[in-house]
């Protein structure tokens, strides 16, 4: 075969071709023209290609000056040509494709052998294969330059094997351990480790706590991951779980007691967690002493004592809500007396902007309904007006001493045949302005003449405020000017304003949610920057303008005390870690109750446990978070690992506590937010007759004494014997309250009526969670009570990076934690035509049906107008009617039939 390659002397001339000649050199082509020499790597293809003519072929390159073109060569050394180069080159391909098999292999083994030496290291100390280990060598995993296809094509060749390094059976098997699923090995390694321990540790297990530990919280226990989150459900033991592993660690070896600190909410829990330890301890005879148990705030206190050798002062009024609420009031008092503008805007805020605006489409709750029925919301002047926008228009005017007249123009929706809002006229007497606010972003389809200055906004501008801008502008040019006062008279008849308590709170609870997150005032009006376009922007601004200067004050007062508050403690603390100024002593970080954990909370449990070799252990429930004022943030446990990287999550969904009609119940309640942790609760307690009952009567004033008729029948089936005792010889109940004011339901004499067979206590529900009764009572389920009318503001997203936006989220759990207090039932009070709509919600379950305190079931016709109220007969001066319970608020009154209006006619006549 040819391996010199030129043109012939006739193909030169007849193709006018410069002189050239090509030949083969190993793994290359040089090619020579006119004394310019060019080389071609065999694998090069793609670089060149032969154009053939009738007798001679012409030869095209591409070169970095242009395509060159090269003829006269004749055909038949032309062909000879193409198949050396196609040989070559797939000669060429397959010696590449061998090389990085080789390469490939080499790589894999060096990985192998790193796998093989830390799983053999865990079996020779027979501990957990741990997530930190697991994903260092998933990080360290090469990307090879062939996919494992590839790889296994270059086995499977016959023609290329002999060229692999190795035999091939090791071959064979190096590239199946590497196309295994490692994360399913690993999982496989560690429930054999786990079931050999069961085994080992069954002593330990049965005997740590009064009763053996469950199969779900031996796994938690014996599971020693690096990042772990155990679900917890209500009454599920997880204190027993944690109490356990740490006698686990220390018995089996993996630390000593000094190394494991177990962190609690508060002092309480900090102080039931130390008790039971060392109870179980002594049990198991291991010694206990030095298993540290305290809140989050001792240990940053002590971390920065030992970093700064002095440690932090917090003053009381950083510790004690209620004193913290006065000192807040007290910087607010000092900010207004200093700027009437911030007196101005805050009076502003808590009178124009107090309630948010309902996303576009969606109606915001009414403050009534009239007698046909249709929604209003009322303003601070007294005028029903269609909608939360106009309402927000109309007390902008009245705080600004603007006077006004109001139009409204609602539209029929003919879907519905109801009244939707359409548009509204402001009037402004003594001038030729005509204001026209559209509910939505449309222009007025009706504009006004020539001889009428016409303003026009939308809802886009309201939640802008552009609005507010845009009608200045126009009072002024009619030289009405804006008078703020704080102090204008409020008619009798108007809204009612925000309280200042109720901002006052609301700031406080987002001071501790921007602190623990490390929010400075910058970062803040950056996330104001960022929500969506269709947010009451106007509004969060307003409230951004007035919590700047308070936060200022707030740190300035702990500045003059030298001192700092529990969420700088926290921060402080990880930084500390953080920077490595501090060592943590501890391998094991239990953490209880993590669904109340701040951002400040978990940012010091991550720094605690980020040197290698440590583990983090969090146990808690979503669905009972209730500590949000307080700083919680739900989110911390149900985006766990994104805070904390890869973990290992289990659940507990046993309850020792309440029946499974119960369980049932209340996690179908709570479930309803998609945010919350899906997880479903089993239960072995058995029933004991109805699991929920819930009685109705006729007006408040009449709930106590259905209350104490209740009890009262308690106490007649405890002494015939219909009813079992409680534990103590006496069946506990709890009357749980919404607030402390429905501690008067509690009987004032209740030890000397009931007390040889029932032992009462009140609790409110926020101070009831982690306490158990055989019967649980919530004296007053009654709408804008239970739930409360102003939870979770949603201001607070400015603060929170993932804040929980599903409505009354916090109610629902604590709603949720009320009603799994009972070992026996939960008994429901309520009143004619105020019903809460979270009892309603369970009897739309068919969870619960509502009755009179006689037992007769409850039949009524709901209000088809409001939300809430149920048609009822009255009697007025012209005989009897019906019209909705919840009058005044709703005036809603069925139309009669003309039979029935001429009997209440007669009637009246009658008695006239």
């Amino acid at each position: 075969m040819i391996h010199d390659w030129s043109p012939s002397p006739w193909g030169r001339r007849l193709s006018r071709s410069p002189g050239w000649r090509l030949r083969r050199l190993d793994d290359r082509f040089e090619l020579t023209v006119d004394a310019q020499v060019y080389s071609l790597p065999v694998s090069a293809t793609q670089a060149w290609h032969l154009q053939r003519g009738a007798v001679w072929t012409t030869l095209c390159m591409a070169t970095e000056e242009g395509e060159l073109r090269l003829g006269g060569l004749p055909n038949a050394q032309a062909h000879e040509l193409e198949a050396l180069w196609s040989a070559s080159a797939q000669v060429h391909r397959q010696d590449h494709a061998v090389g990085e098999a080789n390469a490939a292999l080499a790589q894999i083994r060096e990985w192998l052998q790193q796998v093989d030496a830390v799983m053999a290291g865990a079996d020779a100390a027979d501990r957990w294969l741990t997530q930190e280990h697991q994903h260092a060598l998933l990080h360290a995993r090469p990307v090879l330059a062939l996919d494992d296809d590839a790889l296994w094509a270059v086995f499977d060749d016959p023609a290329l094997r002999p060229q692999l390094a190795g035999t091939a059976a090791v071959i064979e098997d190096d590239l199946l351990r590497w196309s295994d699923d490692w994360t399913a090995v690993w999982a496989s390694r560690n429930e054999a480790h786990l079931q050999r321990e069961r085994t080992d540790a069954a002593a330990l297990l049965s005997h740590v706590e009064r009763l053996p530990l469950s199969d779900e919280q031996a796994r938690a226990v014996l599971c020693f991951d690096s990042r772990m989150l155990v679900v917890a459900a209500a009454g599920s033991g997880k204190t027993s779980t944690m109490v356990a592993k740490a006698a686990y660690a220390v018995e089996r070896g993996l630390m000593a007691p000094d190394q494991i600190v177990m962190l609690a909410f508060n002092r309480e829990a900090a102080g039931e967690l130390q008790q039971r330890t060392s109870a179980a301890f002594e049990r198991l005879g291991l010694p206990a002493g030095d298993v540290t148990a305290c809140t989050f705030h001792a240990l940053g206190r002590q971390i920065i004592g030992k970093v700064t050798g002095r440690m932090p002062q917090v003053p009381a009024w950083a510790v004690d809500a209620a004193q913290g609420f006065e000192q807040l009031a007290d910087i607010i008092d000092r900010l207004k007396d200093r700027s009437l503008h911030f007196r101005t805007q805050w009076d502003m805020f808590r009178l124009v902007f107090a309630r948010d605006l309902p996303p576009q489409g969606q109606a915001a709750p009414a403050d009534g309904w009239d007698a046909e029925g249709h929604r209003y919301v009322r303003t601070l002047r007294g005028e029903r007006v269609g909608n939360i926008e106009e309402c927000v228009i109309a007390d902008w005017l009245f705080y600004n001493g603007v006077e006004y007249t109001y139009e409204p123009h609602p539209v029929l929706d003919t879907g519905t045949d109801t009244l939707q809002p359409g548009r509204a006229d402001f009037f402004y007497p003594g001038t030729t302005l005509y204001h026209t606010h559209r509910t939505g972003d449309g222009a007025d389809p009706h504009p006004r003449g020539r001889d009428a200055m016409q303003l026009q906004t939308s809802s886009g501008q309201l939640r802008s405020g552009a609005l507010f801008e845009a009608l200045e502008t126009a009072l002024s040019a009619h030289r009405i000017g804006l008078d703020p006062n704080p102090d204008r008279e409020l008619p009798a008849e108007g809204a009612k304003p925000m309280p200042d308590s109720d901002l006052i709170g609301l700031l406080r609870t987002f001071i501790s949610h921007a602190k623990s997150n490390g929010l400075a005032v910058a970062d803040l009006a950056e996330r104001l920057r960022q929500l969506p376009e269709d947010r009451f922007k106007h509004r969060y601004r307003l409230f951004l303008e007035l919590a700047t200067p308070i936060l200022h004050g707030w740190d300035d007062a702990l500045a003059a005390e030298n001192a700092i508050d529990f969420e700088d403690m926290l921060n402080q603390a990880a930084e500390h870690l953080e920077q490595g100024h501090y060592a943590s002593p501890y391998l094991l970080v239990m953490a209880d109750e993590f669904q109340d954990a701040s951002r400040a909370r978990a940012r010091l449990c991550r720094a605690l446990v980020e040197a290698p070799g440590r583990h983090l252990f969090a146990v808690g429930d979503d669905w009972q978070s209730i500590n949000r004022f307080a700083g919680a943030d739900v989110s911390c446990m149900t985006h766990f690992e994104a805070t904390f990287g890869p973990s290992q999550i289990l659940h507990l969904t046993r309850t020792f506590r309440c029946p499974q009609a119960l369980c049932d119940a209340s996690s179908r309640f709570v479930s309803r937010n998609p945010g919350q942790i899906a997880k479903e609760v089993r239960s072995l307690a058995p029933a004991q007759g109805p699991v929920l009952q819930a009685f109705q009567v006729a007006a408040r004033d009449r709930l106590q004494d259905a209350i104490y008729q209740y009890l009262q029948r308690l106490q007649q089936q405890l002494q015939s014997g219909a009813m079992a005792p409680g534990r103590d010889g006496r069946l506990s109940v709890f009357i749980v309250g919404r607030y402390n004011a429905e501690r008067a339901f509690l009987p004032s004499h209740w030890a000397a009526r009931f007390g040889a067979h029932l032992q009462l206590s009140f609790l409110t529900a926020h101070r009831a969670k982690g306490a158990e009764a055989d019967i649980v009572i919530l004296p007053a389920m009654l709408d804008r009570s239970f739930p409360s009318a102003r939870a979770d503001d949603p201001v607070l997203a400015l603060a929170m990076p993932h804040a929980d936006a599903y409505p009354l989220s916090e109610e629902r759990r604590l709603f949720y934690v009320a009603l799994t207090r009972a070992r026996r039932a939960v008994v429901m009070f309520t009143v004619q035509g105020k019903r809460s709509p979270f009892l309603d919600e369970l009897v739309h379950d068919g969870a619960v049906e509502i009755t009179a305190a006689s037992g007769e079931p409850i039949r009524e016709q709901a209000c088809p107008a409001c939300d809430g109220g149920v048609i009822v007969q009255r009697t007025g001066p012209y005989g009897e009617f019906a019209s909705c319970s919840g009058y005044p608020r709703c005036q809603y009154k069925p139309r009669q039939t003309a039979a029935a209006a001429a009997t209440a006619t007669a009637t009246a006549t009658g008695r006239r």
